[in-house]
């Protein structure tokens, strides 16, 4: 395996490792073992387990909003399709035996000090989302959209907080419904039909 591979494998093996056990449980022998690697190759690609911590994030980041955003285009044919669609991604993710709840709420929640990279790395994610939500709400013609892109980002939140305790999809459909309901009564601009 070329070095960049093992970089690349290292990162994923941890992000799963992480995502399952959580970033201070899942200890650096039970990664080298996962991993099928020697602790100096670790060692050689991240100095430190927080360095490691934070590429898996990243990695893990970049593969939840480009999956987002390709299932949302695949399945929203209009732009208030496409919000909605963004609960249906939930479905299916909660769905899916990778789901442990939010891996970057755990790292938040571990990591508690707001100076921590680690924590700062987690509300990147968040501010992203965020971002993601309010272009979808700006094409809805909505008067607000920021506004309400952090409102459909709440019930977000709660539906995968939900979703991990309870372990059940339920949740997604139900913040579907009152997405639903917010966008209906949410004002749209002059001469913008928000449900086009």
């Amino acid at each position: 395996m070329k070095r960049a591979e093992k970089r690349n494998h290292l990162i994923d093996v941890a992000a799963t490792l992480f995502n399952r056990k959580g970033y201070h449980a899942a200890g650096i022998d039970r990664l080298i073992e996962e991993a099928g690697i020697a602790k100096t190759t670790l060692y050689r690609h991240f100095e430190t387990k927080e360095n490691l911590i934070l590429a898996a994030l990243r990695r893990v980041d970049e593969r939840f909003r480009d999956d987002m955003r390709r299932f949302v285009e695949e399945h929203g044919r209009t732009p208030r399709d496409r919000i909605l669609a963004t609960f249906d991604y939930l479905e299916r993710w909660f769905e899916s035996e990778t789901f442990h709840g939010c891996p970057f709420i755990s790292a938040a929640a571990e990591f508690g000090d707001e100076t921590s990279a680690v924590f700062r790395e987690a509300a990147a994610h968040k501010r992203l989302v965020v971002a993601y939500l309010e272009e979808l709400t700006h094409a809805g013609g909505f008067a607000e959209p920021k506004r309400l892109a952090h409102e459909i980002n709440l019930l977000i939140e709660g539906a995968t907080a939900v979703a991990h305790v309870t372990r059940s999809a339920a949740p997604a459909r139900r913040a579907r419904l009152m997405a639903a309901q917010i966008m209906d009564v949410a004002p749209s601009r002059t001469g913008f039909q928000a449900a086009d």
